[in-house]
């Protein structure tokens, strides 16, 4: 778990030195996207083509305000800050001036137009909203599409995101009510549902809806014991919901759901919990067995008083079953003498027996022919 929250907070600090992700905190002025870009390039491509229609042609004209319009946009994408346009601007202007004088008012005239106009235009997502500052001071909320900044005075706070948002947040080594030390891994939905409340009322709001996830999910372990939060999650995750939306809600952020995601518990306890586990279900094995002995007992009782007055039927009912058991080939059967004597088996086998004949070898034959004819002897005459 530690490897993971680290790992998301490597990724979270790389993501903040993207332009895009820059543009919507706090730090940044505007958000110099591609399309103030194109309209800074487009701006300096004018002020050329007037330059040149008014003067002769110059390759160090031509090369300045090619190379300003790239530098330049280059720039304040990295920065899109004011303070950026406004030095930038003051230094290109000083070199444009000092190259081209005094063939320069048309070039500085492009430079300047170009930093104000194009940063002042700004562009905001169907999914945003953006927090505009006067001065300080909050001016407007701008919904999706094109909307204008006045340059250097005005400022886009922030954009906010206003989808459903998706945060992991956990509890290490937490104790709860029958002091067992669990680790718990959560998931909250939410989302801004008042942009300007969760600008001005919060400094970092995201920070603030994970920290508070994380001492409701906290505050909720300890009030329960092992045995709830691993049988009552979806309790549990309405739970934290319940308390986290109570808090964020003044804050213009709503809190959909929560969602406990794992339940972590020592190793030595997940063993004793797993050898607890196997004897119940043993437990549990003999209770079946027990009864299933109950019932076949039971049946055998009342079949017995269906063959107590009638021999007939349970002299057959015994054949049957010596019948099956000779059935399979090399099989022994082992009954009592006295179901020998029900059954009459003795007499039986003895005239099965009778019935078949000795078989006789060539050795016997042979020593019947070599015997011979004795005669009863008579009185000598």
């Amino acid at each position: 778990m530690n490897g993971t929250s680290k790992s998301a907070d490597v990724r979270k600090a790389l993501a903040a030195f993207s332009p895009e992700v820059f543009a919507t905190t706090l730090r940044a002025d505007f958000r110099f996207a591609p399309l103030n870009v194109l309209l800074l390039v487009v701006l300096f491509v004018i002020g050329l083509v007037v330059h040149l229609a008014r003067y002769s042609f110059s390759v160090e004209a031509v090369a300045l305000c090619l190379g300003s319009a790239l530098g330049l946009a280059l720039l304040l994408r990295l920065s899109q800050v004011w303070e950026a346009a406004v030095v930038l601007g003051t230094a290109d202007c000083l070199i444009a001036y000092l190259m081209l004088r005094p063939q320069s008012e048309v070039l500085l005239v492009t430079i300047v137009a170009a930093l104000l106009i194009a940063p002042a235009v700004q562009i905001a997502y169907q999914w945003e909203r953006a927090v505009v500052l006067r001065f300080g001071r909050f001016k407007a909320l701008r919904k999706p599409g094109l909307f204008v900044v006045v340059p250097v005075m005005d400022k886009v706070a922030q954009f906010v995101d206003q989808r459903v948002r998706v945060t992991s947040f956990n509890a290490e080594t937490t104790l709860t009510s029958d002091t067992v030390p669990v680790n718990v891994d959560a998931i909250a939905f939410w989302m801004v549902w008042d942009a300007q409340k969760a600008v001005l009322e919060v400094e970092k709001f995201e920070d603030a809806v994970v920290l508070s996830a994380q001492t409701a999910l906290r505050n909720a372990i300890g009030k329960n014991d092992l045995a709830v939060l691993l049988s009552e999650r979806d309790r549990l995750g309405q739970e934290i919901q319940k308390t986290l939306d109570e808090k964020t809600n003044a804050w213009g952020i709503t809190t959909q759901a929560v969602e406990i995601r794992d339940i972590i518990i020592p190793k030595g306890l997940e063993d004793a919990m797993s050898r607890q586990a196997q004897a119940e279900r043993e437990r549990q094995s003999r209770i079946i067995l027990g009864t299933a002995e109950t019932e076949i007992a039971e049946k055998f009782a009342r079949a017995s008083e269906h063959y107590r007055d009638n021999p007939v039927a349970l002299h057959l009912r015994a054949m049957n079953m010596v019948y099956e058991g000779l059935r399979q080939k090399g099989s022994m059967i082992i009954v009592p003498s006295t179901a020998v004597e029900t059954m009459g088996l003795g007499a039986l086998g003895g005239l099965t027996a009778f019935g078949k004949e000795i078989p006789r070898g060539p050795a016997t034959d042979q020593e019947d022919d070599e015997q011979p004819d004795e005669k009863p002897s008579g009185p000598a005459n």
